[in-house]
């Protein structure tokens, strides 16, 4: 699971408990200015197929979390609950998603959109 945070105009990501272990990644720091959009999306989680894992863990149905490379993007995981999943689409960075369980993906999405809104005016 992973906590949100904003710190000045950055969106910062602690990966929590075992899966930073799981991730190889503990935090990251993505600036507000290349989040292009964040939704909540249960759907994004299902299914067996993540993309190509260049490191980190898969076991379908219960945890994936890491870096893997899907229909030619960088995709960050770290999802064991799909229900509590969120999607941010990224520019200029390294992923161009970032697929992360949150505990409150309403919550999550809201923060970061109004964060995102002031960033940009």
């Amino acid at each position: 699971m992973i906590d949100i945070s904003v710190d000045g105009d950055k969106a910062v990501f602690e990966v929590e408990g075992f899966d930073k272990m799981w991730s190889f990644r503990s935090r990251l720091e993505i600036p507000l200015a290349h989040i292009k959009s964040v939704r909540a999306d249960p759907t994004a989680a299902r299914g067996w197929y993540h993309g190509l894992r260049l490191l980190g863990t898969n076991m379908p149905g219960v945890l994936t979390a890491g870096t893997f490379h899907r229909d030619g993007n960088n995709v960050f995981w770290d999802v064991h609950n799909p229900e509590r999943t969120i999607v941010l689409e990224l520019d200029h960075e390294f992923y161009d998603q970032l697929i992360i369980e949150v505990p409150d993906p309403a919550n999550a999405v809201a923060l970061l959109q109004f964060k995102i809104g002031s960033a940009r005016t």
